[in-house]
Formats: structure tokens, C-alpha cells, sequence
């Protein structure tokens, strides 16, 4: 795991002077990769690279970058891991190895079969940017989920390239100005949905896909690996064995997805939060391993937020060597200030803080760690996929007049009594039918119920903060994005899995993991993701929706899988999360730092917003009558990155 960037400026350049700039853009990223720093330049081509190395395979000096190939031809740099590189090594007749690093093994594979070929035959998590000397061509690439970051663009003639905002910053010919449009879509969705980015002229790499980079107005994209074809795929050659034989079928990958993103040069943990995902990579993991595994969970002292004592059950029977540290709410608030330069862009789930402080304490013992996500999206996980569709049929036949009322209802009394009152009747119901905060779900959903017009507009809804952002961002108009271009989604599939499709496309990279990616490597942690494996997702695409969703529950054959190595009632309760009450301490203990971000004056004076609709927001917020606590966030995000970057 890396941090890389570089610039291409067609006409030529200084090598010295474009050796100083490319260094001081990877100063910036260090962070990413403190073991090693490397530049190479190109005076005449006009093309430099520079590297930032957190050494995990081949920590020697063979594997340090910017590397070139065999014959010279290639340069590249390179951020991630590719899984399989032994076996592409078998296949390619390399006379000597200088190392053994992936870098090496991907560099002899791109000069035998050329890119494209090349990134077809890889599994793993990447980004990476290569100079052909021969052509005089860069090329730009983005693994096929989107687990690392990719961000480029033209500026005043120069090409710049790199992981993060704050590299490309650095070249002087930077003066990108702050894209109202990317904004307006960042108060909907919470993150800033690629391929977008928060500056004008600056974009983000779509996954799975390869950028050809010619001079400007040149540029060309081709994807490698697509959702849509896998989708189809899926479709046209179902699974079509029994329920054991899928369960089968899914371990088998899942072992061998795991068994290679155990391999490093370097101390290997997991995240365990107790839930069905890192518990199975970590069941997996363990059954693997001659040694307990090291496993990490944040506790909190708010029983809402605090998944450590399920976590600790896992472990305990599955015999992990397991490190929780609980935080209070000081260290916890400590962190939010760091917030702004951590993700360079105004990014607003709140469960940045935890993710943060898992990564700081993973780190304490180990340089990588294996997580769970995916699978929420993969396996039908996330409550929406099972009660959308329920929802809505049973709301849909009442006129819009009755549907407003009943909204007005529930939104009538404060989240904490709709609690208070679930909290009396709960006791009724089976630990899988339990809702964690009750009364913001409900809340959330009287918002949408009164002017959906159908399942898909619900979940549109369901995954938008402010419904109208574009009267709340001063000249300011939504971008078209996936969830509003009904074309290019696959035919023909179920609510549910339509759910899923579109949260891997969007939720899934441009939220989940961007917060792991910027949360770990701000720490200088790789963290890798064995569900998001390419192959585990076209195995889950071929799979029926009565595998992933059954009897109300998601996750059905995940937990077939998990329940040979943990019993089945350590993992039966209620959905939790990852979060902290951001909305509690906007009321308490973070009100006078929020009232100073969202002071009217100030609004207007930076003239990004229309103070009018955040006052009334934060009024209702203040007064417990309505819980904005997401929509606040985003402002105060974007207001807190605003302030430190001016």
C-alpha cells in the first residue's frame, strides 16, 4: 500500500525543477508510504513520477518505486496489492527476478501481454500510473471495486495525477476553484460520488477502468471489468445447486480469497466489530492459521455504539489474540479536527471517527489489517433491501393526502421518545427483528414516505440527506450520477438486487471505501478487503436473491458459512452500525464549535450556502423536535474542510 502522483506536461520541462515539484507532491502524501520516497523523471518527454512506499512484500530495495521493466520500456507506480502475482508469475517466462514484489511481477506481465490483457489476469486492489517510453503514453488504472483512490486532471497545460487532493495541490499550476455542482450532489449523498471531485477540472478514476492519457482533449477510457457485465453474467448462468452446494461454493472462494490476502512481508490483523462480515474473515482467517490472529475493536461507553462486547465473544471462541480499547467521548471528539485534512475533501459519514480509531490502534501491532466490508452490499445486508420493497407496497395505495399525515405523525414526537417507547416493547420481539435507534429510522423514513412515487424513488430517498440540495447550495445544480440515469442500470432485476447493484456502483466506493482507504493509510495501514474479491462478487452475482435475503433476514448464506465456526447466538442481534451520537454532542459538547461553522454571517459572507434552510435545520436539531443530525454534518464538514484549506 502506497501513495503515488505525478505530472505530464507534454512540451517538456527542467528535469531539476520538476524533480523538486514531484518530491514535494509526494511530501504530501508520506503519509501513505513512509518507508521509502522515489522520483523519476523524464525532462524532454515532460513526464515525472514520484512514490511514496509502505513496504509490505519485498521490503528490500528491489521492490521500491518508481520501477521500470525488464527492457526499460515501462515505468511505473503502483499503490496496492496484487493477490495473485506467484501464480502470473509461473505463467510468464522470466529468465531472473530481480525481488519478489507484485510490482515486478505486474511490470514482466504488462510487457508479455500488454495493459489491458494485463489487468484482466490480476486479482487485487490497485491504483496505479505507467509511462510507456517507447509511445510516450500514460496510462492511468483503478482496481475493479474501487478500493484505492485515483484523482487526475488537466490544469494550465500540465496533466497532474495522484491519491490524494493534497499531492495535485502542490504542483504549482494547480488553481482548480471549488465545483458548486460537485457540492450540491455532496449535501445529497454525503461523499462526492465519482467522478466527480470538490475542485472544477479534477475528477476521480471510475473503477475498473483504464485512462490513455494524450494531450489534452485526447484522453480515452476503457473498462476493464464492469458490475453491468458481471451482472449479466450472473444472470444468464445462475447457480443452479442446491443450498449446500452454494454454501460450499461461497467458503471455498472465500478461503482462497483469504488465504492470498493473508501473504505479507510484514504483521497481519483484522478488524473484528462481532457482526456477521469481519467475524467470517476473521473465522476464515483464523482456521487457517497456525497462530492466534490479531484482532482490533473500538468500544464505546454508549451502549448504542458499542459493538466491543460482541466482538470479544467472537474472539474468545474463536481464539484470536484481541486488543479492544474503549474510548471516551473526549478522545473520540478529539479527532474531528483532523477530520478536513485526513479525507482533503469534504466527506461526511460519521463513522469516519471510529474507522479512525480502529486504524490508529490496529496499527499499534500490525502494518496491515483485513476487513468486511462488502458484504452488506454483496449478501442483501443493509435494512433497506428487506423493507423497501415491504414499505412501499404498503404504503403505495394510500392517497399522497394520507401518506403526508402519517409522516406528520411520526415526525411529531422527538427520536428519544420513539426509543423510550420501543424500549418498553422490545422484549416482544426475536433478537433479528430489533431495530438499533428506532426513532431516527422512523424519523428518517416519515421524511420520504409522503412523496415517493415508486420502490426506486424510495431508495433513491433512502440514500439522500437533504432532498433538495440545489436550494440550499447558492448557484449550485445537481450532476447527473448512476442513481439518476435509469438507462444504464441492468434490466430486469429485483427491487432488492436493483438496491444492491446501485449501492456497489456508488455507496460502496465512493463512501465505505474511501472512509477505510483515508482512515487506515492516514495511519500508514493497508487494510484489504477479502469479500470484495472480484470473484466472490461474480459468484454472489450468480447467486439467488432467496441465498442473500430469507425470512426477513439478509446475509442468509454469509451466515450459513460463519455458523460452522461461531454459534449462531453470537451473532443473532440487532443491526448496529459503526457510528457515534454525533447528533447528541451537536446539542452538548460540539454546539459551540458547530454554532461558530454554521454562524449566519459567516454563510453568507463565504457565500457557498443559503443560510436560511441550515439555521432552520440546526433550530429544530437544538430544540429536539426533528434529529438533523446527518444533514448538519455535511455542512459542517464542508465548512470545517473550507476553513482549513483557505
Amino acid at each position: 500500500m502506497c501513495g503515488l502522483t505525478g505530472f505530464w506536461r507534454p512540451g517538456g520541462f527542467p528535469k531539476h525543477e520538476a524533480q523538486a515539484t514531484a518530491a514535494a507532491m509526494a511530501q504530501c502524501i508520506a503519509h501513505r508510504g513512509p518507508d521509502y520516497a522515489g522520483v523519476w523523471v523524464d525532462g524532454d518527454a515532460g513526464i515525472a513520477l514520484a512514490h511514496r512506499r509502505l513496504a509490505i512484500l519485498d521490503v528490500s530495495p528491489t521492490g521500491h518505486q518508481p520501477m521500470a521493466s525488464a527492457s526499460q520500456r515501462y515505468v511505473i507506480i503502483f499503490n496496492g496489492e496484487i493477490y495473485n502475482h506467484l501464480s502470473l508469475r509461473t505463467a510468464l517466462e522470466c529468465p531472473q527476478w530481480r525481488g519478489h514484489s507484485d510490482t515486478e511481477t505486474l511490470l514482466a506481465g504488462l510487457e508479455a501481454w500488454g495493459v489491458e490483457a494485463t489487468l484482466r489476469k490480476t486479482v487485487g486492489m490497485f491504483a496505479l500510473a505507467l509511462w510507456d517510453r517507447a509511445e510516450r503514453t500514460l496510462y492511468l488504472a483503478r482496481d475493479r471495486m474501487g478500493e484505492k483512490p485515483l484523482y487526475y486532471g488537466w490544469h494550465n497545460g500540465v496533466f497532474l495525477f495522484g491519491s490524494e487532493l493534497k499531492a495535485l495541490k502542490a504542483h504549482p499550476m494547480f488553481g482548480a476553484e471549488v465545483n458548486r455542482d460537485a457540492l450540491t450532489l455532496y449535501l445529497r449523498h454525503s461523499c462526492i460520488p465519482a467522478p466527480y471531485s470538490v475542485y472544477k477540472g479534477i475528477r476521480k478514476l471510475l473503477p475498473g477502468v483504464l485512462l490513455k492519457v494524450g494531450r489534452v482533449g485526447e484522453d480515452s477510457t476503457t473498462a476493464y471489468w464492469t458490475l453491468n457485465d458481471t451482472v449479466a453474467a450472473g444472470r444468464s448462468s445462475p447457480f443452479e445447486g442446491s443450498d449446500a452446494a452454494a454454501i460450499a461454493a461461497l467458503e471455498a472462494q472465500l478461503d482462497e480469497s483469504i488465504r492470498l490476502q493473508c501473504v505479507a512481508d510484514v504483521p497481519l490483523g483484522a478488524f473484528l466489530s462481532g457482526g456477521v462480515d469481519s467475524s467470517t474473515v476473521v473465522a476464515l482467517m483464523q482456521a487457517q492459521s497456525s497462530r492466534p490472529v490479531r484482532t482490533f475493536t473500538i468500544g464505546f461507553h454508549e451502549t448504542n455504539y458499542n459493538e466491543a462486547e460482541d466482538a470479544k465473544a467472537v474472539a474468545r471462541h474463536l481464539g484470536t489474540d484481541h486488543t479492544e480499547l474503549y474510548v471516551t467521548p473526549e478522545e473520540t471528539r478529539a479527532v474531528i479536527p483532523s477530520l478536513p485534512v485526513l479525507y482533503d475533501e469534504p466527506f461526511a459519514d460519521s463513522s469516519q471517527v471510529p474507522t479512525f480509531l480502529v486504524s490508529k490502534l490496529a496499527r499499534q501491532q500490525v502494518t496491515v489489517s483485513l476487513s468486511g466490508d462488502g458484504g452488506d452490499e454483496l449478501f442483501g445486508g443493509y435494512n433497506r433491501y428487506f423493507w423497501g420493497d415491504q414499505i412501499w407496497r404498503k404504503i403505495a395505495w394510500l392517497p399522497t393526502s394520507l401518506r403526508k399525515g402519517l409522516a406528520r405523525a411520526l415526525a411529531m414526537a422527538p427520536a428519544s421518545r420513539w426509543d423510550s417507547l420501543y424500549r418498553r416493547l422490545d422484549f416482544m420481539l426475536p433478537d433479528r427483528l430489533r431495530v438499533v435507534q428506532l426513532g431516527e429510522k422512523l424519523h428518517k423514513l416519515s421524511e420520504r414516505m409522503a412523496t415517493v412515487r415508486d420502490v426506486d424513488d424510495l431508495y433513491f430517498s433512502l440514500v439522500s440527506e437533504w432532498k433538495q440540495p440545489a436550494d440550499v447550495v447558492i448557484k449550485g445544480a445537481e450532476l447527473s450520477t448512476l442513481l439518476t440515469d435509469k438507462a444504464a442500470w441492468p434490466r430486469q432485476l429485483a427491487p432488492e438486487h436493483r438496491m444492491m447493484y446501485l449501492d456497489m456502483m456508488s455507496y460502496l466506493p465512493d463512501d465505505i471505501l474511501t472512509k477505510v482507504d483515508r482512515a487506515a493509510m492516514g495511519v500508514s495501514l493497508e487494510t484489504r478487503v477479502p469479500l470484495l474479491d472480484h470473484r466472490v462478487v461474480e459468484l454472489a452475482w450468480r447467486l439467488p436473491l432467496s441465498m442473500k435475503i430469507r425470512d426477513g433476514q439478509g446475509k442468509w448464506i454469509l451466515r450459513q458459512v460463519l455458523y460452522k465456526y461461531v454459534p449462531r447466538e453470537l451473532i443473532e442481534r440487532p443491526k448496529m452500525g459503526f457510528g457515534i451520537p454525533i447528533g447528541e454532542w451537536l446539542r452538548g459538547p460540539l454546539r459551540g464549535w458547530a454554532e461558530a461553522l454554521l454562524d449566519e454571517s459567516r454563510l453568507e459572507q463565504e457565500g457557498f450556502f443559503d443560510p436560511a434552510p441550515i439555521r432552520k435545520k440546526w433550530d429544530e436539531h437544538l430544540s429536539g423536535r426533528r434529529d438533523w443530525q446527518q444533514c448538519l454534518w455535511s455542512v459542517l464538514m464542508f465548512q470545517a474542510w473550507l476553513e482549513t484549506t483557505a
